[in-house]
């Protein structure tokens, strides 16, 4: 993979020497569902731009725009679809609720985890049944961003268990807040990201889940709740995308097309590598701050991952029983994956505990 990114870097930068200037030929303008300067705002959508900009020497611009300032923050979807905007950036997360096989592609308790995920997205069909997924809704999408492992909560009281989760009002969004409800017995509601700070320090919420440790850090979730609850079963890893009308990327020049899907895949990569080496940094930051970090017991963990399992697996029966048998099939190629993954995977190195 590694080596793939290294070849995509050089091709990126034989493009800038011996590209040509041209002149521009399209501007998108592009909101999306987190505020400007967030880092989802800059590690994808910024990022996103400026290799737009490099590999069609100029010709395309992506203007970002951060959440709330042309749609809210979540009807990004819904602004493409009702032409209000051209483009938007958001994730499959805040579609769960209009069709729950946006689960699979938005991470789920139980999933797989980054590594095992861009592998499946990229190399073994993922990226293709987006696609299709998103052309039934007549949406062109562009994968712009896939993320590490979230932290599973920022907490104003302490999580061991199962049955400290009864009752709880827990800020999160689509598979999880599902299983919360259901499983659990927790409290779920979902706010916009610029409004999770406030609810979580007044608290508005007993906890709450965002973004992997490096989104979360400037947030300043840690200073507003004492505990920090690891790892992040809930969400192993999540998806951006970028999503415009059909006909708008049909009015796109044959020559640029394959340039700016080049340009979502770099970013993906970049964006995924920058996650991890800024996740070590933040955590030794909550580590020497005034924060207990709460490591969940092996078992714990396999509780809540095989009530995500079960979740996303009554989903999809429940699809097929009323004659949409697509989700099924999605998810038993997803699985499929997953336990080859595991099952042949112990040959790599990796130096965590």
């Amino acid at each position: 993979m590694f080596d793939r990114l290294k070849a995509w870097g050089l091709a990126v930068s034989l493009l800038a020497v011996t590209a040509p200037a041209l002149a521009q030929e399209i501007t998108w303008q592009v909101p999306t569902s987190v505020p400007e300067g967030s880092p989802f705002y800059v590690n994808f959508l910024e990022r996103f731009a400026g290799n737009v900009k490099l590999m069609t020497s100029g010709r395309v611009e992506i203007e970002p725009f951060g959440a709330g300032v042309l749609v809210p923050a979540l009807q990004v979807y819904d602004g493409v679809k009702d032409g209000v905007i051209q483009a938007g950036h958001s994730t499959p997360s805040y579609r769960v609720n209009q069709d729950p096989e946006n689960a699979i592609f938005a991470g789920f308790p139980g999933g797989m985890g980054p590594e095992a995920f861009i592998t499946w997205i990229y190399e073994d069909g993922g990226k293709e049944a987006l696609y299709d997924f998103r052309a039934k809704e007549g949406f062109k999408s562009l994968i712009v961003g896939i993320g590490s492992s979230e932290i599973m909560a920022h907490s104003n009281v302490p999580v061991t268990k199962a049955e400290d989760l009864k009752g709880l009002k827990y800020r999160t969004s689509g598979p999880w807040a599902e299983v919360m409800k259901e499983y659990f017995g927790a409290v779920p509601t979902v706010v916009p990201p610029g409004e999770i700070y406030t609810l979580l320090q007044r608290k508005g919420v007993d906890l709450i889940e965002w973004g992997p440790p490096s989104a979360n850090l400037p947030e300043g979730f840690h200073e507003a709740a004492k505990y920090i609850i690891v790892p992040g079963v809930h969400q192993p890893t999540f998806l951006w995308e970028v999503v415009l009308k059909q006909e708008t990327w049909d009015a796109v020049p044959e020559d640029l097309k394959p340039l700016i899907e080049k340009a979502a895949e770099v970013t993906t990569m970049e964006g995924l590598i920058h996650f991890y080496s800024a996740d070590v940094k933040a955590l030794e930051t909550y580590r020497t701050g005034k924060n207990e970090i709460i490591t969940l017991e092996p078992e714990f963990i396999k509780q809540l991952s095989d009530a995500g399992k079960d979740w996303v697996s009554k989903k999809a029966e429940a699809q097929k029983a009323e004659g949409k048998p697509e989700m099924a099939d999605l998810l038993a190629n997803y699985t499929a994956f997953m336990d080859r993954w595991s099952a042949e995977s112990s040959y790599l190195i990796r130096n965590g505990k």
